[in-house]
């Protein structure tokens, strides 16, 4: 079996050091365990995708930039039977994020959540009083990467819907209270193999910043949570990722209560790094789905 480990043509656009690492270090540990398994741009238009019986999804950062490049390579996989990991019917659904509506329907604890729909106009001043908060934060529905993502405050709420009264005409966005626990506690992401707990960690942003991604300064802290959160974080991933290789919830504690910020079922950074067993725990869900 032929199978292609999912990555992205790197312009520069993104910090991918670690990204690479990790694929890189995923990549002789699966082939160490004796793999057919190479790296592959997922738009590379000289692959035959017909070569490879699995594809799996590792590290495509550009998709949100080429989306309806990308729902039609997801078409085009589905075509020519390709098995992807993740699903390709989960993948469509996860790149917008209003699935955050139905995780929410489906009586889930989320961030609270407004969208704002393309070409809506709207004014963010607003919604201090309606979330009851002082800052807000704003991005697109489909994006990652913290990318036109801003925070909102009385000081910058002018500048910011002027700047998103041009955004919005190409794309809606999603607007979030600001939740000061993720500056205090940081980000919680719990890690999941096949529908199986593996490993968590807390992501904290730097001083004086808001974003915990590591490409924007944000430290990654290796925990062990309690029984009681791994069981609320499991819910997520038994309601919305079944058949998944892996699956990565992120999340804040608000009042001792887990509300949800993303379920990442697409390109997530799984920080394998943080424990060896992560490897092997990644193969054996692999090989439980292939």
């Amino acid at each position: 079996m032929n199978i292609a480990l999912v990555t992205y043509l790197d312009k520069g656009a993104y910090d991918s050091a670690t990204v690479e690492s990790e694929d890189d270090n995923l990549l002789h540990f699966l082939k160490d365990k004796g793999l057919s398994i190479e790296k592959i741009i997922w738009n590379d238009p000289n692959i035959a995708w017909e070569d490879y019986s699995l594809a799996i999804l590792k590290s495509p950062w550009d998709y949100f930039d080429l989306i309806e490049a990308f729902y039609i390579w997801l078409d085009q996989l589905e075509t020519k039977r390709v098995k992807l990991l993740n699903p390709i019917e989960v993948v469509r659904w996860n790149t917008n994020k209003q699935y955050l509506l139905e995780i929410e329907a489906a009586g889930l604890k989320i961030t609270p959540s407004f969208f704002i729909r393309n070409k809506e106009s709207v004014n963010l001043e607003y919604f201090f009083e309606k979330f009851n908060t002082n800052k807000l934060i704003v991005k697109p529905c489909i994006s990652g990467g913290a990318k036109n993502t801003f925070k909102v405050t009385a000081e910058n709420v002018e500048e910011v819907n002027q700047k998103l009264d041009q955004l919005i005409q190409n794309e809606d966005f999603i607007l979030q209270p600001f939740l000061p626990e993720i500056l205090e506690n940081g980000e919680w992401s719990f890690i999941f193999f096949n529908g199986i707990y593996s490993h968590s960690l807390v992501k904290k942003a730097k001083p004086g910043d808001f974003r915990v991604q590591p490409a924007h300064g944000g430290s990654v802290h290796p925990q062990k949570p309690g029984n009681e959160h791994i069981a609320i974080a499991q819910q997520y991933v038994d309601l919305f990722a079944k058949n998944c290789l892996y699956a990565r919830v992120d999340g804040t504690l608000v009042n001792g209560e887990f509300l949800l910020m993303e379920l990442e079922l697409i390109e997530p950074f799984l920080f394998l790094n943080t424990d060896p067993k992560n490897y092997e725990r990644y193969y054996q869900a692999l090989v439980d789905l292939m």
